[in-house]
């Protein structure tokens, strides 16, 4: 079907941004866990977890209130775009100052030793920074110009990794001596060993700022305008959205900030709290995967899902585009659930990472039902009734809290992970009802249940095999892989499903 391949290709685009880019930042794993011992990457984990949430709160859902305004008929979309940046810089100049004040508290919250605050100013520069690049990035969005954002998406990761390799390996090499050792007085200039790990935060601080500079064009053509007529209807439909952000934050990252709080002492016997974060997040960086070709997808979906609003057979075109997302995202879940024995030793170099390996089919599975969520999601963002969204990210929120609560002092970070699972999949059932209810579309649940079920089976069929060893256990776990693939595409038949549109189930 035209629409969904064109919604397909707009994917691959924005893919080439989110995927392609994150994948390069995703290769860093081996070099933080090669070069940090697990309590110092703990120090990255739990930083970047409140980066994660602080900037839904530095958005503050108007990237999403933009594109829906913008798309209303009549809209002058220059003049929103003025109002709408200019709120984002009032609010991101003053957030910043008031994050970067309360830096020795972020930093005892996380159980950091005194004396890292700096990393904490650092951070919240890059999300006042990346705050005000999102409207900019939204009007790339709307304005279908998605090779531009991808290249200046790409520019920013491969800034990031670059400085990273400078100073994380380039610079402590030169100054021990292992090659150029002309160098060292022009390293010792601009190397100082003891911000360590800080020089993570020092390189994404400097590509958020050279972002700032690619988009120069959307911010030349931008004029201060502060009307305060347009602050009720905004912020109204925004609210909710940073709520249903919050709380989605809440969901994703709240394990981390967690986990070195409700940890009991000695859970993981010779390991502190902060190596255990380190470790859970190595292995979260596994079901990163997942999460890419969410984000990827989501760049394209939701101006495509607007646009399609008014057609009569949109709702057709919503559950065929579910349907595959779905399949697709199973089809990876095995693939990397199953091969993990292979995949884990290259990007996780120091064995203490490798003991976290379970929690990864785990957090595959939740990112697959956090995608189908974000799929089922449309109706009330189509609707207008955002405030579901916020009910049941909350909801989710909840349910997040308590089950930490009750399961990591039993199970350490497996029973994050599985708090992390039965919030994403209550969501999605929930979301699913609700919009059967308030918007019609014809899922062909019962059928995506099945794929889904199948696929968590042969995970778990593949993890509970004697083992192997060596390339045989490699060998066994690719044929399985195939298997599932040959039976997806044997069902299903892609080529035939795409020349026409879904019956209702």
């Amino acid at each position: 079907m035209s629409i969904a391949k064109r919604l397909a290709s707009q994917t691959v685009v924005y893919g080439v941004s989110s995927i392609v880019g994150r994948v390069l930042n995703f290769l860093l794993t081996p070099l933080y866990t090669g070069r940090f011992e697990a309590a110092a990457f703990g120090i990255i984990t739990g930083l970047y977890a409140y980066v994660s949430f602080l900037n839904v709160l530095f958005t503050y859902g108007m990237e999403t209130a933009y594109l829906r305004f913008a798309n209303r008929p009549g809209t002058d979309r220059q003049e929103l775009y003025n109002r709408v940046l200019t709120l984002l810089i009032i609010s991101s100049v003053g957030l910043t100052a008031l994050l970067a004040l309360l830096a020795p508290t972020l930093m005892s919250l996380l159980s950091i030793p005194p004396g890292h605050e700096r990393y904490a100013v650092w951070i919240a520069l890059i999300l006042g920074l990346d705050a005000i690049a999102a409207i900019p990035f939204a009007r790339l969005r709307l304005e279908n110009k998605a090779v531009k954002f991808a290249a200046i998406r790409m520019a920013n990761i491969l800034l990031t990794v670059g400085l990273n390799l400078f100073f994380i390996v380039f610079c402590p090499d030169v100054l021990a001596g292992k090659y150029l050792p002309g160098l060292q007085p022009l390293v010792e200039r601009v190397y100082d060993p003891s911000i360590g790990v800080g020089y993570v935060f020092l390189s994404n601080l400097a590509a958020s700022a050279f972002t700032l500079l690619l988009l120069g064009r959307e911010l030349l053509d931008f004029r201060p305008r502060l009307d305060a007529s347009y602050l009720g209807p905004l912020w109204r439909y925004a609210y909710p959205i940073m709520l249903m952000g919050l709380a989605g934050m809440v969901n994703e990252t709240l394990d981390r900030i967690l986990l070195p709080r409700w940890l009991p002492e000695g859970f993981y016997p010779g390991r502190d709290s902060l190596a255990a974060v380190g470790i859970y997040g190595a292995c979260y960086k596994l079901s990163i995967l997942m999460s890419l070709v969410i984000q990827a997808f989501r760049y394209a979906a939701e101006p495509f899902f607007f646009a399609q609003s008014e057609d009569k057979n949109s709702p057709r075109t919503f559950a065929l585009v579910l349907k595959w997302f779905t399949i697709c995202c199973a089809l990876l879940f095995v693939a990397v659930s199953v091969n993990v024995d292979l995949i884990a030793p290259l990007f996780l170099r120091k064995p203490e990472y490798l003991e976290g390996l379970p929690v990864v089919p785990v957090l595959l599975l939740a990112n697959l039902f956090l995608g189908v969520y974000y799929n089922l999601s449309v109706w009330f963002k189509l609707t207008d009734k955002t405030y579901f969204g916020t009910y049941i990210s909350f909801g989710g929120a909840v349910l997040t809290v308590a089950l930490n609560f009750l399961l990591i002092p039993l199970l350490g970070y497996m029973g994050s992970a599985i708090a992390t699972l039965a919030c994403y999949a209550t969501m999605a059932a929930i979301c699913w009802a609700l919009g059967n209810h308030h918007f019609p579309v014809p899922y062909p649940v019962g059928r995506l249940l099945l794929w889904i079920a199948a696929a968590a089976a042969v995970v778990a069929g593949s993890w509970a095999l004697p083992p192997l060893g060596g390339w045989t256990a490699h060998a066994v776990h690719i044929l399985i892989t195939l298997a599932f693939v040959a039976a997806v595409w044997l069902v299903e038949r892609p080529e035939r499903a795409f020349r026409r549109q879904p019956k209702a189930a």
